[in-house]
């Protein structure tokens, strides 16, 4: 079976007991994932700009269900695979954590082999999905419905605009040559010149940027652009 790329070997551990989060963090280093570990809630925020492939959410930290908290994360749209693991197990606890917007659920106490065996399956299982939303930061393309957002809000794109979007979404921190735009998203018979190329892209920066911050379409000098995080 092939292995799931870096970028899908990434996990954030929310875990409020140590002892359980160093175990936890150990069994899956040993089978090749990435761990980030915090003690408390992310916020919205922080998972929408957040590049983890899976979160694992102990239910209760400190005394607290994490529910509700789940809730409004689905509620904001956020996406990312959630694996609940508590010792609340019975057969209607498991489920209040399923319609909350868990894609898993593990009762504890558990084997780690279990516990390895259920995210392999997530990460597996998302492979599988087609791909119909492309987020990077706070810019995100619906690929259904062809529109775009910016911190949750729709962005007013003309078509060209989202198509360029969409190519630098699909290739972030990667050098995009202004032959490869011309190319790829400028397929006429007659020649396109590179003024018009750069146009479109200042157009597309006032629409994405902040202005007191260096555009996150970066120029490379000589060779074309980069879409990298906001500065």
């Amino acid at each position: 079976m092939a292995e799931l790329p870096v970028r899908g070997r990434t996990i954030l551990l929310v875990e409020d007991t140590s002892e359980m989060a160093a175990e936890i963090e150990g069994e899956l280093a040993r089978n090749g994932y990435l761990v980030s570990t915090v003690a408390s809630l992310p916020s919205t925020e922080q998972l929408r700009t957040g590049t983890w492939s899976l979160l694992i959410l102990d239910r209760l930290l400190f005394g607290s269900d994490a529910l509700p908290t789940l809730e409004s994360w689905r509620r904001h749209g956020i996406r990312i695979p959630v694996l609940v693991v508590s010792a609340l197990s019975s057969v209607d606890e498991i489920a209040r954590g399923l319609k909350a917007g868990a894609d898993d659920y593990l009762a504890k106490p558990f084997e780690l082999a279990e516990l390895g065996a259920r995210v392999e399956a997530l990460l597996r299982r998302l492979a599988d999905v087609p791909v119909t939303r492309l987020v990077f930061e706070d810019l995100e393309i619906d690929l259904i419905e062809q529109k775009a957002f910016r911190r949750g809000r729709q962005l007013n794109l003309f078509p060209r605009e989202l198509t360029l979007l969409e190519y630098f979404l699909r290739r972030p921190d990667q050098v995009i040559t202004r032959t490869m735009l011309l190319n790829d998203i400028w397929r006429q018979n007659s020649p396109v010149e590179n003024n018009v190329v750069d146009a479109h892209i200042t157009n597309l920066r006032k629409k994405i940027d902040d202005k007191d911050r260096p555009s996150r379409i970066a120029n490379i000098r000589g060779v074309g652009f980069m879409l990298r995080k906001g500065g």
